[in-house]
């Protein structure tokens, strides 16, 4: 794969935040008329048969078998755990409560990062990141949260979900840079189709084409083309370039993006709280963007050994 520069990983980042953005309305209005396994099987089934359509298309990568282990591994929390539950928990509770539970995302890969690539927690990054959840959490907040039992249910297998895709953000960072995207998601969704189809196929089994409306068809392309194909070939792009917590800062936009659709289709208003949530959630990813990484501050030290 062709060298990448940062640019490029925050346009491939901030466009799939873009489609996860209007994503979750869209799956919520799916998820009330079909069971949350099976929108979950249409995502990584459809998905894996679009990747390795697009791989015919590419040139072949030679994986080998260990990889093909971490790859295995990348799935599991990176697409199994992180989409069944994320769905699971859409089913049970409302896009409020599960963006509030986004918003920890950051906060969760921040601290891994730290522990596993011994990434530095910088006063810049940790109010970068501090500042950009206030800004997410005044958005998400503005209809309050309800916390009925099926509720917190629901926050829990979204809170689940979370850590899930910052341990795929942390753990499996290497692996990423050896292979081009439409090579790491073809196997990764093979995976996940396999052990989704063996743990949920009764619910495949149950399923009757006729029982789906045209319109409820183009809701779930949405969800299986742009939230899941095009999304995951965007983010392993980012992943080649941009450090974890930079990635898992850009879900902050999640909310903007809700909000400012709902403005433009005058379901909503522009107010001063948004205008200042939103100018929050960018000052906070630029904050964390602008944060010494890891490999800069041991240059630092080295340089000031030598003068000193």
């Amino acid at each position: 794969m062709p060298k990448l520069t940062k640019p490029y990983g925050h346009l491939a980042i901030l466009g799939a935040n873009l489609i996860f953005g209007f994503n979750a309305s869209v799956s919520k209005t799916v998820l009330l008329e079909i069971d949350p396994h099976l929108l979950t099987l249409f995502r990584v089934i459809g998905a894996c048969f679009l990747f390795w359509i697009a791989s015919l298309f590419t040139k072949r990568e030679h994986v080998n078998r260990r990889d093909l282990l971490l790859m295995l591994g990348a799935s599991l929390f990176g697409i199994v755990i992180n989409q069944f539950c994320y769905l699971e928990g859409l089913s049970r509770t409302g896009v409020i409560n599960s963006a509030t539970i986004s918003t920890q995302t950051p906060i969760i890969t921040m601290i891994l990062a730290a522990f596993i690539l011994r990434e530095p927690i910088t006063w810049k990054k940790a109010l970068g990141v501090f500042i950009g959840m206030c800004g997410a959490l005044m958005l998400v907040l503005q209809n309050g949260l309800d916390f009925r039992g099926a509720e917190l249910d629901g926050m829990l297998f979204c809170f689940v979900s979370s850590i899930s895709f910052a341990l795929y953000l942390t753990l499996f960072r290497n692996l990423i840079g050896r292979y081009s995207p439409i090579t790491l998601m073809k196997w990764m969704f093979l995976y996940a189709s396999v052990i989704g189809s063996i743990f949920y196929y009764d619910v495949l089994f149950a399923f009757s084409p006729s029982s789906i409306s045209i319109n409820l068809w183009w809701r779930i392309a949405y969800v299986v083309v742009g939230a899941t194909f095009i999304a995951y070939i965007l983010i392993p792009i980012s992943q080649r370039v941009l450090r974890p917590t930079t990635i898992s800062m850009y879900s902050y936009l999640q909310p903007i993006i809700a909000t400012l659709s709902a403005i433009v289709m005058g379901l909503d208003i522009l107010t001063f709280t948004k205008v200042a949530a939103i100018c929050s959630v960018f000052i906070g990813v630029y904050m964390v963007t602008m944060s010494k990484s890891k490999q800069q501050l041991d240059a630092e030290r080295k340089l000031h050994g030598k003068v000193k």
